[in-house]
């Protein structure tokens, strides 16, 4: 069974925080059709408009374009390169994984990332996460002068090398970088395409904020310039279904429908919204999932902050292995996302917004 090209085009496409122009073309690209008009922030966060009708609540609908990844810092003698990271690495996922260096020419070059071998290391040593300062990526050249012939600088892209794939034969798992959160984006797509052939009583604008893995910072930008009433954030969160974890850890099942998010590390979901949300996912028999996140955050932690205060909530897919190269989703959940969030668009008029306001 094949897997569907817009998820593959997401996915491998490259963009980290502060370059991600590549994923935004390929977004306008994705929506031309089905949008009014774009609107573009200082930063580069996009979003493309449909009005379905004019004096309806104003709805933000954001993922974000960049994914985790590395930045060139310096070229060692030899020519390997030394990195910094861009969003959060775990050491041990970073070792010996294939990854793609983009020059400013838009040349790429592959590489891996490689430390001291074990059989060098002693037993205390073996025991401990390597510190990131001690890996290198080999790019397979000789001096820094042949690398830098080939274009490449500090402050150029690094980005995770795998190719997007189902996991076996008919399986409902899709493996692939990126996944947070080119998926949200996937989302965004997926309604726009909805909102072009549907009805709805609201103005939406529909896309992507920058920099969201390094602090929030191109939903700050985004949410000022669009000014909505109401803010959704469109990401990923952690799944809890893998051996060791515990629910405190995660609660959440790959298959089981999107995370509704209650609270995690950047804001608590707003009342009413998370209650209009909910109780329309139960009346259309949309499985979700209630979800808290001790750690991290999302765009809506910038949203809920902008201006005199937009009411917010974050709507995820739930992913095995974030922030690394091999990242899984469950197909259902893309689906069931993509359909709460129509519902949202097809339910949010002026008498529901009203609702959502004084529930607070």
């Amino acid at each position: 069974m094949t897997i569907d090209k817009m998820l593959v085009d997401l996915t491998e496409v490259r963009g980290i925080a502060g370059n991600e122009g590549q994923v935004r073309q390929l977004f306008k690209d994705l929506v031309a059709d089905y949008s009014q008009d774009f609107v573009q922030d200082g930063l580069g966060s996009i979003y493309a408009k449909h009005e379905g009708q004019a004096d309806g609540p104003t709805l933000m609908l954001g993922a974000h374009m960049d994914e985790v990844g590395f930045m060139v810092q310096s070229i060692t003698d030899k020519g390997f390169i030394k990195f910094t990271t861009i969003g959060g690495w775990w050491s041990q996922v970073v070792l010996a994984q294939e990854v793609e260096i983009t020059t400013r020419k838009g040349d790429v070059y592959h590489g891996v990332t490689g430390s001291k071998p074990p059989h060098v290391l002693n037993a205390e040593a073996r025991k401990k996460p390597i510190d990131m300062d001690d890996i290198f990526i080999d790019v397979g050249a000789t001096s820094k002068k042949q690398v830098e012939a080939w274009g490449i600088r500090p402050g150029d892209m690094i980005t995770p090398f795998i190719k997007t794939r189902r996991m076996n034969l008919d399986s409902p798992f899709l493996l692939a970088k990126a996944w947070d959160n080119r998926i949200g984006m996937a989302v965004a797509v997926e309604v726009l395409k909805f909102t072009h052939s549907h009805d709805h009583p609201n103005v939406i604008f529909a896309g992507a904020n920058v920099q969201e893995e390094i602090g929030l910072r191109g939903a700050k930008t985004a949410a000022h310039l669009v000014n909505p009433q109401i803010g959704i954030a469109l990401d990923t969160g952690t799944a809890g279904d893998t051996p060791g974890m515990t629910e405190k850890e995660a609660d959440s099942i790959l298959g089981k429908g999107p995370q509704v998010i209650i609270k995690d590390g950047s804001m608590i979901g707003h009342k009413g919204l998370r209650e209009f949300v909910t109780d329309l996912a139960e009346r259309r028999n949309i499985p979700f999932q209630y979800t808290f996140i001790p750690g991290g955050g999302t765009d809506a932690g910038s949203f809920h902050q902008t201006r005199d205060g937009i009411p917010s909530i974050a709507i995820t897919v739930p992913v095995r292995y974030l922030h690394s190269h091999t990242s899984v989703i469950h197909e259902d959940d893309f689906k069931y996302t993509v359909q709460l969030v129509q519902a949202i668009v097809e339910e949010l008029d002026q008498a529901a917004y009203q609702t959502i306001i004084e529930n607070v």
